[in-house]
């Protein structure tokens, strides 16, 4: 029984040490100008001139395996894209918009006889939720989008410049 106790009270400490362990800043005065993301290690890379400014851990849709194909598959896409839009008043937290659908996605959707969908953003936790913070990562829940935490979506917010590429590979 004693070392139930203990190894209870171990897991409580690491979940404590995990939520408020402090990670890294961006670093300031760097305009970021590509971000790579890659969806089986659930990653995203943000760049500045070609240096590589921080790593993220990230979650994606809920069936993340594959290139998006239509509205409603929850998948992340994949592709070239660009960072097309700010949003300060999302519902969740903040976002930044990425440009899909391309021709290609819209082409390929109509094949199928579906919509392709759209709205995949980068974003936050959904507000009134932000108390989850980190714990976010481990599992993946948004219907196609990439998400971080809202003090990471809050710093990509201030430097990620509208025009940036954006590629999401497998």
């Amino acid at each position: 029984m004693k070392k139930m106790i203990y190894i209870i009270l171990l897991l409580i400490f690491g979940v404590v040490i995990y939520y408020f362990y402090p990670e890294a800043k961006l670093p300031k005065g760097k305009i970021i100008d590509r971000i790579e993301v890659f969806k089986s290690q659930r990653k995203m890379l943000v760049y500045s001139e070609g240096e590589l400014l921080k790593t993220y851990k990230i979650s994606l849709g809920r069936n993340p395996k594959g290139h998006k194909e239509f509205e409603g598959d929850f998948k992340t896409p994949e592709g070239i894209y660009e960072i097309n839009a700010k949003n300060p008043n999302s519902g969740y937290h903040k976002n930044l918009g990425v440009s899909y659908p391309n021709e290609k996605d819209i082409e390929h959707a109509k094949s199928l006889g579906k919509s392709p969908g759209g709205h995949i953003k980068i974003h936050g936790i959904r507000n009134s939720n932000g108390y989850i913070s980190k714990f976010q990562r481990w599992k993946d829940w948004t219907a196609g989008c990439i998400a971080v935490t809202n003090d990471e979506v809050d710093e990509l917010y201030e430097n990620v410049k509208i025009g940036a590429k954006i590629e999401i590979k497998e």
